[in-house]
């Protein structure tokens, strides 16, 4: 099944962050991109929940083009709030039956939080019992997913021992490969591919740009963010701190790669390279769709949220932030970028100019 249909106008390149719950607002994104029709994917790069959705769209699109892929991301997310039911700490406890009011998130959050920092997950879940895994491993078929050529996939994770991204492309994502771009290590067992140990490649990739640079046709690339790279307060309780050192962390290096971005970018521009080597470059446009008003009151905890109404909720404030993008940016799709990649992603007034002797210099002003 190809996803090509007669509405494909334009084609791009998606990279999706993982921040658990948080990747409900992504599927609205997917959801709402899907429906319009005219743009098709040529890869994804992903991490976490990035991935779970990459690897469900990419699924359903082979299965049955872009109505399946809806559908596929629909059920998968409904699974993930049903199999959530059963495993909050505190009804796991059996402590529900005693409470007639409804457990808050929140309070589940605490308890694993507390927990987690106490005991590890060799002791406090020595059988590695992962509810997601079973509602991948249902909606996904990873040996048909080997076999696309639909829609390329290059799925990050962390390489345990080396502290290493490594990005698995689409004819080596298993089941396994998913679950460790997804596996957070202070409650899930490092999942191990071919002897080596994983965990979520949030840490160091999230997700990771570089393959876009070499093994894509298109070269417009939209970003969807759910980790806030801006805020305008400094935390001051605990837990917000703890949520704002999560979010610059899982930023950090995309960040990094959006800087190399903007550094080729100025060396096209300038015509700065030898003939010999402009080939190797690629003027990547950058797109993006952020999630920092929809999500700039949730707490660290709303990520561990499984709850039907909340999912939801992301679900359509990411397909309403989708659709003002298509509104705003869809002609600009391969022509030029949507977004001032200094002012939104590096914050640098950094320029570059030509000395009387026609060097190039940098100047910040």
């Amino acid at each position: 099944m190809t996803q090509k249909s007669s509405k494909v106008e334009k084609t791009i390149n998606l990279a999706l962050q993982g921040g658990g719950a948080h990747g409900a607002f992504t599927w609205g994104v997917l959801d709402k991109l899907l429906e319009d029709g005219r743009i098709g994917i040529d890869c994804i790069c992903a991490t976490s929940a990035g991935t779970m959705n990459a690897c469900v769209l990419a699924s359903g699109m082979q299965q049955g083009g872009p109505e399946k892929a809806r559908e596929s991301l629909h059920n998968f997310w409904w699974r993930i709030s049903e199999e959530g039911k059963a495993f909050k700490p505190m009804k796991k406890w059996a402590l529900d039956k005693y409470m007639p009011w409804k457990v808050p998130d929140a309070l589940n959050f605490m308890v694993t939080d507390f927990m987690s920092r106490i005991f590890s997950p060799h002791q406090l879940n020595p059988f590695d019992i992962n509810p997601l895994r079973d509602v991948l491993a249902d909606t996904v078929d990873f040996e048909a997913l080997n076999n696309s050529s639909d829609i390329k996939l290059f799925i990050s994770t962390t390489h345990v021992h080396s502290g290493r991204v490594r990005v698995f492309n689409t004819k080596d994502v298993t089941l396994d490969v998913a679950m460790a771009s997804a596996c957070l290590p202070l409650i899930y067992k490092a999942v191990s591919i071919d002897d080596e140990d994983y965990w979520d490649g949030g840490y160091v990739g999230n997700p990771a740009l570089f393959p876009l640079f070499y093994k894509t046709d298109s070269r417009d690339l939209l970003i969807v963010h759910i980790n806030p790279i801006n805020r305008f307060s400094t935390p001051t309780t605990s837990a917000e701190i703890v949520s704002r050192i999560n979010e610059i962390s899982f930023n950090s290096s995309l960040l990094s790669e959006m800087r190399a971005i903007a550094f080729v970018k100025k060396l096209l521009e300038h015509d700065m390279l030898k003939d010999e080597h402009k080939g190797n470059f690629k003027d990547i446009l950058v797109h993006s769709v952020r999630a920092d008003e929809a999500l700039k009151d949730l707490s660290l905890s709303s990520k561990y949220s499984s709850d039907w109404d909340f999912l939801t909720s992301l679900r359509d404030k990411g397909r309403a932030e989708m659709s003002l993008w298509l509104e705003q940016n869809f002609d600009a799709i391969g022509v030029n970028d949507s977004v001032d990649l200094h002012k939104t992603f590096l914050n640098s007034n950094t320029k570059i100019f030509e000395d009387e002797n026609g060097r190039h210099r940098h100047e910040n002003k």
